[in-house]
């Protein structure tokens, strides 16, 4: 399979599918990352400030904060899964601009 040459990158860059792949997955990227640590933070955030209500037995000796904890690790599989789902898309995009890329490179050959 051809290789892009490193001049080519700055054009392929530019082009208008690639623009648009790298915009899609930054919009879904970015507020997921966001999303993740503002999560990841809520638990210690919360115990710092309201120590009671995250003390408060929940079930049995497990409390408010030990769900939390528990459930992060549902989120996180939960926001993998999300993802996988989504960068589908974004691994097809890709594939269609390497395809056109390659053809354009093979027909330059020629």
């Amino acid at each position: 399979m051809p290789h892009v040459k490193p001049s080519r990158w700055d054009e392929l860059a530019a082009e208008p599918e690639f623009r648009a792949l790298v915009r899609s997955r930054r919009r879904f990227v970015i507020p997921a990352t966001v999303f993740f640590i503002a999560y990841y933070l809520a638990l210690p955030i919360s115990v710092g400030w309201a120590p009671q209500v995250m003390s408060r037995p929940v079930l049995g000796p497990l409390t408010l904060a030990y769900c939390f904890a528990l459930s992060q690790f549902a989120m996180a599989w939960l926001l993998l899964a999300i993802y996988l789902r989504r960068s589908r898309s974004f691994d097809v995009a890709a594939a269609r601009i390497r395809r056109q890329e390659t053809h354009e490179l093979i027909d330059s050959q020629r």
